[in-house]
């Protein structure tokens, strides 16, 4: 069976402009990301800030260029070049932001915000776009009059639920979910979290769910990608990876979750990453490991398989027995 999304290889590095005396230096965004998302599916992916989530959220969305690798919907490669290529798979793809007041016109009605999709792909007439609009704010727990309104008479979690509703006006297959309820309430998010899982099942949207609380991808997500400065560390299946972790940034990441109650035998992720413009030869994340060999010093580990997950890390296997604790 085709995947709905693959992503092959993919890398974005941006140029940084510095003084005229100065050369200018390259910020290694994405480092080589490659994973496939089928239909109806849900890939969540977490790291910590700065290792690339919101960069990759971006040119899934279609709304960067990548500098090297191929993304492909439905088993066609997408050119952001093709203007056409581009125009047709647009619609498949959709985006819901971290900040929902930020990423709504505070000028424009929530109607009117609501239909602008269906008017910039010419469809329907005015009058079915009005009520496709009031249709889908009832779909996501709102009213219909809700659509003469503006953002502002709204909380976060209302117009969370405005802004998950924009996205689904197009009925897209893929939606990527950036951080979409970590600036909620814990009680809304909750809501907003149950509303996407619903609506997924409702309509067969596969998502890629971008998020730091792991809690909230192990209950969200299928599948897992683990990012540590621009590249995947860890992959597999959500549950597996989260209950039986081989990367020693993956058990940091996870030791780092508030507990209620916590086991002493695991140690809190000390240090910052480092900067994407010297990233530390070998393994990236050596200089933060407490199991860093001089081969991790000097080798960059690749991504293997190993107990039904993906991994890269050079001691996995000593993970893996329990040799490291």
């Amino acid at each position: 069976m085709t995947p709905l999304l693959e992503v092959d290889n993919l890398h974005r590095e941006y140029r940084l402009r510095r003084a005229p005396w100065r050369r200018d230096e390259t910020v290694h965004a994405l480092a080589g990301v490659s994973f496939a998302l089928h239909a109806a599916r849900t890939v969540g992916v977490v790291g910590e800030s700065g290792c690339g989530k919101t960069t990759l959220a971006r040119l899934l969305a279609l709304i960067e260029a990548p500098s090297a690798g191929h993304l492909r919907l439905d088993g066609v490669p997408i050119a952001l070049h093709d203007r056409d290529a581009l125009r047709r798979a647009r619609p498949r793809v959709q985006m819901v932001f971290q900040n929902p007041y930020a990423s709504l016109n505070p000028r424009q009605r929530v109607g009117d915000a609501l239909a602008e999709p269906l008017r910039l792909f010419g469809r329907g007439s005015a009058a079915e776009r009005r009520d496709a609009a009031c249709a889908m704010l009832q779909r996501v727990g709102l009213d219909a009059a809700h659509a003469t309104r503006f953002p502002h008479m709204f909380s976060g979690g209302q117009r969370q639920r405005i802004a998950i509703a924009r996205a689904l006006m197009l009925r897209p297959a893929l939606v990527i979910a950036d951080e979409p309820a970590s600036a909620l309430d814990v009680s809304v998010r909750a809501q907003v979290l149950n509303l996407l899982q619903e609506l997924g099942d409702a309509f067969g949207i596969a998502y890629v769910f971008i998020s730091h609380d792991l809690d909230v991808v192990r209950h969200v997500a299928d599948e897992l990608l683990v990012m540590y400065l621009g590249r995947c560390v860890e992959s597999g299946a959500a549950q597996q990876v989260l209950d039986a972790p081989l990367h020693p940034y993956t058990r940091a990441l996870i030791a780092a979750t508030p507990r209620l109650h916590r086991d002493a035998a695991r140690r809190v992720l000390d240090g910052e990453p480092p900067s994407p413009l010297q990233p530390p030869a070998g393994c990236a994340f050596h200089p933060r490991c407490p199991h860093a060999q001089s081969r991790c010093r000097a080798e960059r580990p690749v991504l293997r398989p190993l107990a039904g997950q993906l991994v890269a890390c050079h001691r996995a296997e000593d993970i893996a027995r329990g040799v490291l604790g």
